[in-house]
């Protein structure tokens, strides 16, 4: 980040900062969709290649595009550096495996995405990494689970689907006293609505396909951190595994950037509505969202968070046909598993993202059959409520 940029607040960095323009004077950021930099003489060339000179070697771990979203979003998380991925679940992938070694440990909530328990299940486990889930909002839990061996402690705050809140700060002091890393999955409120690393989180890893884009046009992720950390280990599994961000898509998620302070807050107001609405209706058992006083990290939501975002969700009474009527009842909301979109979505967790999980492991993560998932878009919120209706009516 240069001198000009370092005082700008929040929404300026969203829209400003990480832009470099070329010879040509361009307004909009320019596409890179090159895969190979021609160097000026061999020495060049040998410069660039041996660290002694920065710049451009391959699009595989160096584009203009690219580096402009990293380093956007490094100033709006406040890291010191950013490496972006091809999706957020590479994120995470290139996360442990830049830092992690066989015989490693982790600790991790057990209230995540059904991939992510499954990368670390199935996948990790296989490279001798092992991992211990806990309740996120349970830091005894998360003291007993940490081991001599124990290297990262993995998070999503708010939680997916159940919008749980953890104390970052709680967990960050119990990590750093065990000489670990805390890493916060900042996917769902963004760094509009929260700033990990305000209250002492080491990582930051997004699904850049979520609310950074924004319009559910691309896919993504992204990693936040220390330069030591980020800038060396993270870096150097991306350089040479190539879980690489696509110049057009980083192109796309600029684009993004460039309206999320203004599309978070309207996320929230929405959501909230319609959650406040939701609580009232019969047939529904209980509401998930942060930004109800019935929430039970309310006063934490609050205190960490400058909204409670967009998601939510809501339990019926009745299990999975009750969910599924309400949801084949619904004429206007979409249908699909990804969110942080503009046009409002709904989803079956137990059926669809945390479908490859057993019974018993969707029954301790508190995935019930009537489980629906919201994600609050930006249609009009009288418009959000008749299709709600219309779901519920057919309950009746």
């Amino acid at each position: 980040m240069n001198d000009d940029t370092q005082n700008y607040r929040l929404a300026t960095h969203g829209v400003r900062t990480g832009q470099q323009r070329t010879h040509e004077g361009e307004h909009s950021e320019a596409i890179f969709p090159t895969s190979s930099y021609v160097f000026e003489s061999a020495a060049h060339a040998a410069a660039r290649f041996q660290g002694d000179e920065p710049g451009n070697i391959y699009s595989r771990f160096t584009n203009p595009t690219v580096r402009t979203f990293e380093e956007r979003l490094a100033a709006l998380e406040g890291g010191e550096r950013c490496v972006a991925t091809s999706s957020g679940m590479s994120a995470i992938l290139s996360t442990c495996l830049g830092i992690l070694k066989s015989g490693d440990h982790i600790v991790s909530s057990r209230s995540i995405f059904g991939t992510t328990s499954v990368l670390f299940n199935n996948y990790l486990a296989k490279l001798g990494i092992s991992t211990t889930f806990v309740s996120l909002t349970d830091p005894d839990a998360w003291e007993a689970a940490i081991t001599p061996q124990t290297r990262l402690l993995f998070l999503e705050t708010p939680s997916n689907p159940l919008t749980e809140i953890a104390d970052i700060q709680v967990l960050a002091d119990i990590a750093h006293r065990h000489d670990a890393l805390l890493v916060v999955d900042n996917c769902f409120c963004t760094p509009i609505l929260q700033r990990p690393f305000e209250f002492g989180a080491d990582i930051v890893v997004h699904s850049a396909t979520k609310y950074l884009d924004g319009q559910g046009r691309c896919i993504g992720g992204a990693v936040v951190g220390s330069d030591e950390v980020v800038g060396t280990d993270v870096y150097g599994f991306l350089r040479t595994a190539g879980p690489t961000m696509s110049p057009f898509n980083a192109w796309v998620f600029l684009k993004g950037l460039e309206t999320l302070a203004v599309r978070m807050p309207a996320h929230t107001q929405r959501a909230g509505e319609l959650a406040t609405w939701l609580e009232q209706q019969s047939g529904v058992k209980r509401v998930y969202y942060p930004g109800l006083a019935s929430h039970p990290q309310y006063a934490l939501s609050a205190q960490q968070q400058n909204g409670a975002g967009g998601l939510l969700s809501f339990e019926l009474d009745a299990g999975k046909e009750a969910a599924w009527r309400f949801i084949d009842a619904t004429r206007m909301i979409s249908i699909t598993a990804n969110l942080g979109d503009a046009k409002t979505t709904v989803t079956h967790p137990a059926t669809t993202t945390h479908g490859r999980l057993s019974d018993q492991e969707r029954a301790t993560a508190g995935i019930s059959d009537g489980l629906i998932r919201i994600a609050v878009g930006l249609e009009d919120v009288e418009d959000l409520r008749d299709d709600f209706q219309r779901g519920l009516d057919a309950l009746a």
